[in-house]
Protein backbone atom coordinates (compact mmCIF):
# COMPACT_ATOMS: atom_id res chain seq x y z
CA UNK A 1 0.00 0.00 0.00
CA UNK A 2 1.03 3.67 -0.98
CA UNK A 3 0.40 5.91 2.28
CA UNK A 4 0.76 9.41 2.20
CA UNK A 5 1.46 10.94 5.35
CA UNK A 6 1.49 14.90 6.50
CA UNK A 7 4.85 15.38 7.80
CA UNK A 8 4.92 18.82 8.01
CA UNK A 9 6.24 19.46 11.59
CA UNK A 10 9.23 17.35 11.22
CA UNK A 11 11.84 20.12 11.42
CA UNK A 12 15.19 19.53 12.54
CA UNK A 13 15.54 21.16 15.89
CA UNK A 14 12.34 22.61 15.83
CA UNK A 15 9.72 19.74 17.26
CA UNK A 16 7.58 20.44 19.78
CA UNK A 17 4.82 17.99 21.22
CA UNK A 18 3.58 16.76 17.93
CA UNK A 19 6.27 17.02 16.16
CA UNK A 20 7.70 14.68 18.88
CA UNK A 21 4.52 12.93 18.28
CA UNK A 22 4.70 12.50 14.75
CA UNK A 23 8.83 11.32 14.61
CA UNK A 24 8.77 8.86 17.59
CA UNK A 25 5.75 6.95 15.52
CA UNK A 26 6.64 7.15 11.96
CA UNK A 27 9.99 6.37 12.80
CA UNK A 28 8.90 2.67 15.11
CA UNK A 29 6.14 2.17 11.95
CA UNK A 30 7.80 2.69 8.99
CA UNK A 31 10.34 -0.06 10.33
CA UNK A 32 7.94 -2.58 11.76
CA UNK A 33 6.28 -2.33 8.32
CA UNK A 34 8.53 -2.78 5.11
CA UNK A 35 5.69 -4.32 3.39
CA UNK A 36 4.61 -0.33 2.65
CA UNK A 37 5.57 2.45 1.01
CA UNK A 38 5.61 5.51 3.07
CA UNK A 39 4.95 9.09 0.94
CA UNK A 40 6.07 11.61 3.73
CA UNK A 41 4.65 15.14 2.74
CA UNK A 42 7.09 17.75 3.52
CA UNK A 43 5.82 21.75 2.83
CA UNK A 44 9.52 22.85 3.11
CA UNK A 45 13.19 21.43 2.68
CA UNK A 46 13.50 17.76 4.75
CA UNK A 47 16.51 16.99 7.27
CA UNK A 48 17.10 13.60 5.48
CA UNK A 49 17.29 12.37 9.07
CA UNK A 50 13.63 11.98 8.87
CA UNK A 51 13.71 9.33 6.28
CA UNK A 52 13.73 6.49 8.62
CA UNK A 53 13.75 3.75 6.21
CA UNK A 54 14.47 2.42 2.73
CA UNK A 55 10.71 2.10 2.18
CA UNK A 56 10.29 6.16 2.95
CA UNK A 57 9.70 8.70 -0.22
CA UNK A 58 10.16 12.31 0.42
CA UNK A 59 7.58 14.41 -1.38
CA UNK A 60 8.61 18.53 -0.99
CA UNK A 61 5.36 20.65 -1.89
CA UNK A 62 5.54 24.35 -0.47
CA UNK A 63 5.11 27.19 0.07
CA UNK A 64 5.99 26.65 4.12
CA UNK A 65 2.54 26.67 5.87
CA UNK A 66 3.18 29.23 8.27
CA UNK A 67 -0.46 31.17 7.80
CA UNK A 68 -3.64 29.92 7.95
CA UNK A 69 -3.85 31.55 4.38
CA UNK A 70 -0.94 29.16 3.76
CA UNK A 71 -3.23 25.93 5.41
CA UNK A 72 -5.71 26.59 2.85
CA UNK A 73 -3.75 26.86 -0.27
CA UNK A 74 -1.82 23.79 0.84
CA UNK A 75 -4.15 21.37 2.57
CA UNK A 76 -7.25 22.93 0.00
CA UNK A 77 -5.51 23.43 -3.18
CA UNK A 78 -2.36 21.85 -3.45
CA UNK A 79 -2.31 18.38 -1.22
CA UNK A 80 -5.77 16.99 -3.35
CA UNK A 81 -3.64 16.99 -6.74
CA UNK A 82 -0.75 15.51 -5.05
CA UNK A 83 -2.04 12.47 -3.40
CA UNK A 84 -3.81 11.89 -6.91
CA UNK A 85 -0.58 12.33 -8.58
CA UNK A 86 1.17 10.10 -6.54
CA UNK A 87 -1.57 7.20 -6.43
CA UNK A 88 -1.61 7.19 -2.48
CA UNK A 89 -3.92 4.53 -1.67
CA UNK A 90 -4.91 6.31 2.42
CA UNK A 91 -3.21 9.56 3.87
CA UNK A 92 -2.41 9.38 8.02
CA UNK A 93 -2.09 13.22 9.34
CA UNK A 94 -0.56 13.65 13.11
CA UNK A 95 -1.35 16.88 13.26
CA UNK A 96 -5.51 16.32 12.52
CA UNK A 97 -5.20 18.98 9.32
CA UNK A 98 -6.69 17.29 5.87
CA UNK A 99 -7.33 17.62 2.17
CA UNK A 100 -11.39 18.17 2.34
CA UNK A 101 -11.80 18.16 -1.40
CA UNK A 102 -9.32 14.53 -1.62
CA UNK A 103 -12.06 11.72 -1.37
CA UNK A 104 -8.82 9.61 0.12
CA UNK A 105 -9.11 7.07 3.49
CA UNK A 106 -7.95 9.25 5.98
CA UNK A 107 -6.76 9.02 9.95
CA UNK A 108 -6.65 12.68 11.55
CA UNK A 109 -4.72 12.54 15.18
CA UNK A 110 -6.92 15.55 16.61
CA UNK A 111 -4.81 15.66 19.69
CA UNK A 112 -7.20 18.74 21.76
CA UNK A 113 -9.42 21.48 21.04
CA UNK A 114 -7.62 24.18 22.90
CA UNK A 115 -9.12 26.78 20.58
CA UNK A 116 -12.43 25.66 20.72
CA UNK A 117 -12.41 26.50 24.55
CA UNK A 118 -10.15 29.33 25.13
CA UNK A 119 -9.70 31.23 21.46
CA UNK A 120 -8.50 34.00 23.57
CA UNK A 121 -5.43 32.74 23.64
CA UNK A 122 -4.69 32.43 19.91
CA UNK A 123 -4.23 35.18 17.23
CA UNK A 124 -7.68 35.73 15.22
CA UNK A 125 -6.71 34.47 12.17
CA UNK A 126 -5.20 31.20 13.35
CA UNK A 127 -8.74 30.50 16.19
CA UNK A 128 -10.70 31.81 12.72
CA UNK A 129 -9.12 28.56 10.72
CA UNK A 130 -8.96 25.98 13.56
CA UNK A 131 -12.47 26.80 14.30
CA UNK A 132 -13.70 26.73 11.04
CA UNK A 133 -11.87 24.00 9.64
CA UNK A 134 -11.71 21.25 12.15
CA UNK A 135 -15.06 20.35 13.05
CA UNK A 136 -14.92 19.78 9.29
CA UNK A 137 -11.70 17.66 9.72
CA UNK A 138 -13.63 16.14 12.10
CA UNK A 139 -16.21 14.63 9.65
CA UNK A 140 -14.15 14.31 6.98
CA UNK A 141 -11.65 11.85 8.39
CA UNK A 142 -12.68 8.48 7.83
CA UNK A 143 -11.35 7.75 11.35
CA UNK A 144 -9.73 10.14 13.83
CA UNK A 145 -7.19 9.54 16.54
CA UNK A 146 -6.38 11.62 20.01
CA UNK A 147 -3.99 11.33 23.00
CA UNK A 148 -6.27 10.76 26.22
CA UNK A 149 -9.66 9.72 27.16
CA UNK A 150 -10.31 13.46 28.01
CA UNK A 151 -9.76 14.59 24.29
CA UNK A 152 -11.58 11.48 22.76
CA UNK A 153 -14.91 12.42 24.88
CA UNK A 154 -14.06 16.40 24.40
CA UNK A 155 -13.88 15.92 20.35
CA UNK A 156 -17.11 13.24 20.48
CA UNK A 157 -19.21 15.79 22.40
CA UNK A 158 -18.04 19.27 20.74
CA UNK A 159 -18.01 17.91 16.95
CA UNK A 160 -20.98 15.30 17.27
CA UNK A 161 -19.10 12.51 16.25
CA UNK A 162 -19.36 8.62 17.53
CA UNK A 163 -16.74 7.82 19.92
CA UNK A 164 -16.50 4.19 18.59
CA UNK A 165 -14.93 6.51 15.44
CA UNK A 166 -12.06 7.53 18.16
CA UNK A 167 -9.08 6.06 19.17
CA UNK A 168 -7.20 6.56 22.10
CA UNK A 169 -3.02 6.75 21.33
CA UNK A 170 -1.34 7.91 24.60
CA UNK A 171 1.81 9.60 23.89
CA UNK A 172 5.69 8.31 25.27
CA UNK A 173 8.66 9.58 26.42
CA UNK A 174 11.32 9.99 25.10
CA UNK A 175 13.93 6.93 25.68
CA UNK A 176 16.75 9.77 26.79
CA UNK A 177 14.89 10.53 29.78
CA UNK A 178 15.25 8.78 33.62
CA UNK A 179 16.32 9.54 37.11
CA UNK A 180 19.92 11.08 37.40
CA UNK A 181 22.07 10.61 40.44
CA UNK A 182 23.13 13.10 42.99
CA UNK A 183 26.10 14.11 41.07
CA UNK A 184 24.06 14.89 37.85
CA UNK A 185 21.36 16.76 39.59
CA UNK A 186 24.04 19.00 41.27
CA UNK A 187 25.76 19.03 37.61
CA UNK A 188 22.47 20.40 36.25
CA UNK A 189 22.20 23.21 39.27
CA UNK A 190 25.19 24.36 38.53
CA UNK A 191 25.10 24.89 34.75
CA UNK A 192 20.90 26.53 35.10
CA UNK A 193 20.87 28.18 38.43
CA UNK A 194 24.40 28.49 39.79
CA UNK A 195 23.94 25.50 42.56
CA UNK A 196 20.30 26.59 44.02
CA UNK A 197 17.67 24.44 43.98
CA UNK A 198 14.93 25.19 41.22
CA UNK A 199 11.43 24.32 40.27
CA UNK A 200 11.04 23.70 35.93
CA UNK A 201 8.16 24.63 33.62
CA UNK A 202 8.32 23.31 30.43
CA UNK A 203 6.66 24.14 26.99
CA UNK A 204 6.49 26.78 24.93
CA UNK A 205 5.42 30.19 26.40
CA UNK A 206 1.74 29.57 25.25
CA UNK A 207 -1.12 31.39 26.86
CA UNK A 208 -2.62 28.20 27.75
CA UNK A 209 0.77 26.89 30.10
CA UNK A 210 -0.31 29.34 32.52
CA UNK A 211 2.74 30.87 32.85
CA UNK A 212 1.48 34.70 34.34
CA UNK A 213 -0.44 32.78 37.05
CA UNK A 214 2.76 30.73 37.15
CA UNK A 215 5.19 33.74 37.80
CA UNK A 216 2.78 35.24 40.11
CA UNK A 217 2.01 32.12 42.21
CA UNK A 218 6.38 31.53 42.61
CA UNK A 219 6.86 35.61 43.43
CA UNK A 220 3.88 34.97 46.48
CA UNK A 221 6.04 31.26 47.57
CA UNK A 222 9.22 33.95 47.92
CA UNK A 223 7.43 36.41 49.76
CA UNK A 224 5.60 33.78 52.39
CA UNK A 225 9.28 31.77 52.35
CA UNK A 226 12.49 33.27 51.87
CA UNK A 227 14.45 30.47 50.39
CA UNK A 228 16.73 29.67 47.65
CA UNK A 229 14.58 28.19 45.26
CA UNK A 230 14.65 29.80 41.60
CA UNK A 231 11.97 29.16 38.83
CA UNK A 232 13.47 27.35 35.58
CA UNK A 233 11.56 28.25 32.41
CA UNK A 234 11.41 25.71 29.57
CA UNK A 235 10.18 26.37 25.59
CA UNK A 236 9.96 29.54 23.37
CA UNK A 237 8.45 32.43 23.60
CA UNK A 238 5.89 31.87 21.19
CA UNK A 239 3.31 33.71 21.98
CA UNK A 240 4.39 36.22 25.06
CA UNK A 241 1.08 37.80 25.91
CA UNK A 242 0.21 41.14 27.62
CA UNK A 243 -1.43 38.90 30.61
CA UNK A 244 2.66 37.73 31.05
CA UNK A 245 3.86 40.70 30.75
CA UNK A 246 1.60 41.91 33.36
CA UNK A 247 2.30 39.27 35.47
CA UNK A 248 6.55 40.05 35.27
CA UNK A 249 6.06 43.33 35.71
CA UNK A 250 4.27 42.68 39.17
CA UNK A 251 6.99 40.63 40.73
CA UNK A 252 9.54 41.41 43.27
CA UNK A 253 11.79 38.29 42.79
CA UNK A 254 12.25 38.39 39.09
CA UNK A 255 15.86 37.69 39.40
CA UNK A 256 15.11 34.32 40.33
CA UNK A 257 13.25 33.45 36.96
CA UNK A 258 15.24 32.09 34.55
CA UNK A 259 14.20 31.58 30.58
CA UNK A 260 16.67 28.85 29.29
CA UNK A 261 14.50 28.91 25.55
CA UNK A 262 14.62 25.78 23.65
CA UNK A 263 16.54 22.84 24.89
CA UNK A 264 17.78 19.86 23.24
CA UNK A 265 16.73 16.56 24.56
CA UNK A 266 19.78 15.50 26.30
CA UNK A 267 19.58 18.90 27.65
CA UNK A 268 16.03 18.88 28.60
CA UNK A 269 16.40 15.60 30.47
CA UNK A 270 19.41 17.17 32.70
CA UNK A 271 17.31 20.31 33.05
CA UNK A 272 14.07 18.23 33.80
CA UNK A 273 16.12 15.13 35.99
CA UNK A 274 17.89 18.17 38.23
CA UNK A 275 14.91 19.67 39.28
CA UNK A 276 13.20 19.60 42.99
CA UNK A 277 9.59 19.44 40.93
CA UNK A 278 8.11 20.18 37.55
CA UNK A 279 5.53 22.83 38.19
CA UNK A 280 2.77 22.40 35.21
CA UNK A 281 -0.45 24.02 35.81
CA UNK A 282 -1.63 24.07 32.25
CA UNK A 283 -5.51 24.99 32.09
CA UNK A 284 -5.69 22.76 28.90
CA UNK A 285 -4.05 19.96 27.88
CA UNK A 286 -4.40 16.89 26.01
CA UNK A 287 -1.86 15.21 27.04
CA UNK A 288 0.83 16.84 28.42
CA UNK A 289 4.33 15.07 27.50
CA UNK A 290 6.30 17.01 30.14
CA UNK A 291 4.67 15.47 33.00
CA UNK A 292 5.35 12.40 31.88
CA UNK A 293 8.88 13.14 31.18
CA UNK A 294 8.96 14.34 34.60
CA UNK A 295 7.46 10.96 36.19
CA UNK A 296 10.05 8.87 34.31
CA UNK A 297 12.98 10.83 35.62
CA UNK A 298 11.09 10.37 39.36
CA UNK A 299 10.69 14.15 39.83
CA UNK A 300 7.86 15.36 42.06
CA UNK A 301 4.60 16.54 39.84
CA UNK A 302 2.76 19.66 40.56
CA UNK A 303 0.14 19.71 38.08
CA UNK A 304 -3.37 21.53 37.34
CA UNK A 305 -6.45 19.79 37.96
CA UNK A 306 -8.05 20.41 34.76
CA UNK A 307 -8.30 18.08 31.34
CA UNK A 308 -6.44 15.25 30.86
CA UNK A 309 -4.07 15.78 33.53
CA UNK A 310 -5.17 13.79 36.84
CA UNK A 311 -5.91 11.32 33.89
CA UNK A 312 -2.33 11.10 33.02
CA UNK A 313 -0.94 11.86 36.26
CA UNK A 314 -3.24 9.43 38.70
CA UNK A 315 -1.51 9.50 42.11
CA UNK A 316 2.04 10.75 41.17
CA UNK A 317 1.34 14.37 40.85
CA UNK A 318 0.22 17.28 43.64
CA UNK A 319 -3.19 19.24 41.88
CA UNK A 320 -3.82 22.58 41.85
CA UNK A 321 -6.55 24.91 41.17
CA UNK A 322 -5.16 26.46 37.43
CA UNK A 323 -7.03 29.72 38.10
CA UNK A 324 -5.76 30.53 41.84
CA UNK A 325 -2.61 32.04 42.61
CA UNK A 326 -2.81 31.55 45.83
CA UNK A 327 -3.69 27.79 45.60
CA UNK A 328 -0.85 27.30 42.82
CA UNK A 329 1.78 28.78 45.52
CA UNK A 330 -0.03 26.50 48.00
CA UNK A 331 0.77 23.37 45.94
CA UNK A 332 4.51 24.74 45.57
CA UNK A 333 5.19 25.13 48.85
CA UNK A 334 4.17 22.02 49.58
CA UNK A 335 6.31 20.31 47.57
CA UNK A 336 9.14 22.57 48.14
CA UNK A 337 8.26 21.59 52.27
CA UNK A 338 7.01 18.43 52.45
CA UNK A 339 9.76 15.63 52.41
CA UNK A 340 7.68 12.74 52.47
CA UNK A 341 5.01 13.98 49.86
CA UNK A 342 7.81 14.20 47.44
CA UNK A 343 9.17 10.98 47.80
CA UNK A 344 5.37 9.40 47.77
CA UNK A 345 5.59 11.73 44.09
CA UNK A 346 8.83 10.10 43.19
CA UNK A 347 7.77 6.42 43.58
CA UNK A 348 4.21 6.92 42.30
CA UNK A 349 5.46 9.30 39.13
CA UNK A 350 7.87 5.89 38.27
CA UNK A 351 6.03 3.42 38.57
CA UNK A 352 3.49 5.56 36.55
CA UNK A 353 5.91 6.39 33.69
CA UNK A 354 6.29 2.98 32.93
CA UNK A 355 2.85 2.81 30.82
CA UNK A 356 4.12 5.52 28.50
CA UNK A 357 5.87 4.66 25.75
CA UNK A 358 6.76 5.43 22.34
CA UNK A 359 6.39 1.67 20.86
CA UNK A 360 2.92 1.79 22.55
CA UNK A 361 2.09 4.18 20.95
CA UNK A 362 3.39 3.45 17.70
CA UNK A 363 1.66 0.24 17.47
CA UNK A 364 -1.28 1.47 19.01
CA UNK A 365 -1.34 4.06 16.07
CA UNK A 366 -0.78 1.53 13.62
CA UNK A 367 -3.61 -0.38 14.96
CA UNK A 368 -5.79 2.81 14.90
CA UNK A 369 -5.15 3.01 11.15
CA UNK A 370 -5.42 -1.12 10.67
CA UNK A 371 -9.35 0.30 11.59
CA UNK A 372 -9.12 2.96 9.75
CA UNK A 373 -8.27 0.67 6.42
CA UNK A 374 -11.48 -1.72 7.75
CA UNK A 375 -13.85 1.26 7.74
CA UNK A 376 -12.64 2.42 4.39
CA UNK A 377 -12.79 -1.22 3.27
CA UNK A 378 -9.01 -0.79 2.13
CA UNK A 379 -6.66 -4.31 1.72
CA UNK A 380 -3.67 -3.92 4.12
CA UNK A 381 -2.32 -6.77 2.60
CA UNK A 382 -2.45 -5.51 -1.28
CA UNK A 383 1.04 -5.34 -2.77
CA UNK A 384 2.42 -2.00 -3.35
Amino acid sequence: MRIAVNVRLLQAEKLEGIGWFTHETLRRIVAAHPEHQFLFLFDRAYDPGFLYAPNVEPVVMGPPTRHPLLYRLWFDWLLPRKLKAIKADALLSPDGFLPLRSPIPSLAVMHDLNFEHHPEDLPRAYRSYYRSYFPRFAHHATRLATVSEFSRRDIARRYEVDEGRIDVVYNGVGEVFGPLDEAAKAAARARFTQGDPYLICVGSLHPRKNIARLLLAFDQLKQQQPTTLRLLIVGERFWWDARMEQAWKQMKHQDQVLFTGRLAQHELHQALGGAHALAFISYFEGFGIPVAEAMRCGVPVVAAEATCLPEIAGDAAHYCDPYSVADISRTLLDVWSDHALCEQLRSAGLRRAQRYTWDKAAVDLWASFERMCRDAGLDLSAKR
